[in-house]
C-alpha cells in the first residue's frame, strides 16, 4: 500500500470519528461518556465501511466508473420522466382515479428506482456501441478492440520480441513507459558491468523496435512518483490504460494477477508455438549426448525441443533417422521420444520411456 493511499484512508477514518462523535455529543443529552464512546464506535464503523467499499471496487477502472456515472445520469432522467408521466395521467383522470397518497408515493419511488436501474443497465450494455467522446472517457467497441501491451524491462532483454514485433501481430499495440526508459538510462551509468551491459542492450532493443516501419511503437509519459517498485508502476499504468503486460519474467505474473491485470509471458507463448510431432512421424535428428537410459541418445530440434532417441546412444555426433513414439508435456516444455533406425532399415523396438 503506497503512502498516498494510507494517508487518505487514515484521514477519512479520523473524519468519520470526528463527525460521528460531534453528532452524538451535540444531541439533547449533551456530552456524556456513553455518547462519546457511541460516537467513536459509529465513526470507526463508518471508516471501516469506507475502506471495505474501496477494497471491494479495487479493480473498478476509470472507464467503467465513468460509464456507470453516465448510466446513473441517464437513469435519473428516465426515472424523472416516468414519474412525470404518472403524475400527468393522474392529473388528467383525477375525477375517476383515487389513490391513497402514501401508496402513490411508494409507486413514484418504485418508478423512479426502476428508471434509474433500467437506464444504468442500458448504458452499460450499449457502451460498446457508442461512439461519442466525453472528457476522460472513450467509448470504443471493445468487442473489436485489441488491448494494448505494456513492455517491461525483462522483455527488452529477450531478442525474440523483435521477431514477434516484426511479424505484425503487435502492430499499433506496443507501449513503452517513459519511466522504464529513465530507469534503463540510470542502469546504463552504473558501475556494475553486468547491469550496465544489460541496460544498454535493452535501450538498443527499443531503438530497433522504433525502426520497424509498421509497428508504430508508442511511448507513455505517465509516471507514479509515489511508487518506487517498477512492477508496481507497471501494474498501475496497465490498469489506467486498460492494457495487458508482456514480460519474460515469470515472477512478475503473481503481483499483476492480484491487481487484476493480465500478463502475457513470452516463454509460455514460445512453448505454445513449438511444432507438435505426431506418433509415427519420421524425423532427422542430430544426437548430441547420451541419455539417462542405456543406449539412449538426446538431440534437440531447432526450437530447442528435447528429443530422446532410444538406440541413439551409438550415434553421438551423427544425424540419424528416427520414428516418433510419443510427445510428452512437462513443466519445462515438450519432450519427444523416438526410436532410432537400425542398420537394416528397421527401428529399434522400445517403448516411449526407453525400456
Amino acid at each position: 500500500m503506497n503512502l498516498a493511499l494510507a494517508f487518505t484512508r487514515t484521514l477519512f477514518m479520523i473524519l468519520s470519528i470526528f463527525f460521528m462523535t460531534t453528532y452524538t455529543i451535540s444531541g439533547s443529552d449533551g456530552y456524556t461518556h456513553a455518547n462519546l464512546m457511541l460516537g467513536i464506535g459509529l465513526g470507526v464503523t463508518l471508516g471501516l465501511a469506507l475502506i471495505a467499499f474501496d477494497l471491494l471496487f479495487k479493480r473498478f477502472n476509470l472507464r467503467a466508473f465513468n460509464i456507470a456515472i453516465i448510466g446513473l445520469f441517464v437513469g435519473y432522467l428516465m426515472g424523472q420522466a416516468l414519474v412525470l408521466i404518472l403524475s400527468s395521467v393522474l392529473d388528467i383522470s383525477a375525477a375517476s382515479i383515487h389513490i391513497n397518497p402514501k401508496v402513490l408515493e411508494v409507486i413514484k419511488i418504485a418508478l423512479f428506482l426502476f428508471g434509474i436501474y433500467l437506464g444504468t443497465l442500458m448504458t452499460l450494455r450499449a457502451s460498446d456501441e457508442l461512439s461519442i467522446s466525453v472528457p476522460f472517457v472513450r467509448f470504443t467497441p471493445s468487442a473489436h478492440r485489441k488491448k494494448d501491451l505494456l513492455i517491461d524491462h525483462s522483455i527488452l532483454s529477450d531478442a525474440r520480441i523483435l521477431d514477434l514485433a516484426g511479424s505484425g501481430i503487435f502492430d499499433h499495440h506496443l507501449i513503452v513507459p517513459r519511466f522504464l526508459i529513465k530507469e534503463l538510462y540510470i542502469q546504463a551509468e552504473t558501475n556494475d558491468e553486468s547491469t550496465r551491459s544489460k541496460a544498454k542492450r535493452s535501450l538498443d532493443m527499443v531503438k530497433k523496435l522504433e525502426a520497424l516501419p509498421d509497428l508504430d511503437l508508442r511511448f507513455n509519459d505517465t509516471d507514479f512518483p509515489e511508487i518506487k517498485e517498477p512492477m508496481g508502476k507497471m501494474v498501475r499504468l496497465a490498469r489506467l490504460l486498460d492494457a495487458n503486460i508482456i514480460t519474460a519474467d515469470l515472477s512478475r505474473m503473481q503481483m499483476a494477477a492480484i491487481e487484476g491485470v493480465r500478463v502475457i509471458n513470452i516463454h509460455t507463448l514460445s512453448t505454445a508455438l513449438k511444432p507438435l510431432m505426431q506418433a509415427g512421424e519420421h524425423i532427422k535428428i542430430k544426437i548430441q549426448r547420451y541419455g539417462k537410459e542405456p543406449r539412449q541418445g538426446v538431440g534437440y530440434l531447432e526450437d530447442g525441443t528435447m528429443v530422446v532417441v532410444n538406440g541413439g546412444g551409438e550415434y553421438i555426433g551423427e544425424t540419424i533417422d528416427a520414428k516418433v513414439l510419443s510427445v510428452k508435456h512437462t513443466t519445462s516444455g515438450r519432450m519427444i521420444f523416438c526410436n532410432a533406425k537400425d542398420e537394416e532399415g528397421g527401428y529399434h523396438s522400445y517403448d516411449d520411456e526407453g525400456q
